[in-house]
């Protein structure tokens, strides 16, 4: 079997295994916050960030495909640039649109299916890429992929995983269900 370990260029920033290792509740110490942005369901939220490595939130959930989510209702041109936290700890991630325009960025998400960053985008001091091309906070939430294209690094995220509030309070740990 072909070993898929990569190194991104910089200004993307490594991490290891060790960030992705069991905790109290799966990769990170906590459920996701209760009272997610954008209507993003909390137990879609809760099993891709803290009990998945590979899966996703169904392609056009972040537009209200198939979901409940409100994202292209709640924002547009108008919003200007805007500020994904971890829907676990509520620490910023990503910062968009930057460097394009909000049309751009949902041009670009609407094609491949997910939210897409761009390097300048990602908030490095929170955010690692294992060699995998798995995209992860540094406090252990799966977040989505690196799936370079012509362009460069773009960090293909699930909506769910990028919708806490800013010092939002995680839910009390629940039992597991996964």
């Amino acid at each position: 079997m072909a070993n898929f370990q990569k190194k991104y260029p910089p200004p993307c920033v490594m991490g290891d295994e060790s960030i992705m290792s069991p905790k109290a509740h799966g990769t990170s110490p906590n459920p996701v916050q209760n009272d997610l942005r954008w209507g993003c369901d909390f137990e879609t939220a809760d099993r891709i960030c803290n009990f998945n490595r590979h899966y996703a939130e169904h392609a056009g959930y972040w537009e209200g495909k198939g979901s409940y989510a409100t994202f292209l209702k709640e924002e547009g041109e108008a919003s200007g640039e805007i500020t994904f936290f971890d829907s676990n700890t509520g620490k910023p991630l990503f910062i968009a649109p930057k460097g394009r325009t909000f049309a751009e960025f949902v041009s670009e998400s609407r094609a491949h299916g997910w939210p897409s960053f761009r390097d300048n985008e990602v908030v490095w001091e929170n955010v690692r890429v294992l060699p995998n091309g798995e995209a992860v906070s540094v406090d252990g939430t799966h977040l989505g992929h690196n799936l370079p294209d012509s362009e460069g690094s773009r960090y293909c995220i699930n909506l769910v995983c990028v919708a806490g509030r800013p010092g939002g309070t995680p839910a009390a740990v629940i039992e597991e269900k996964w």
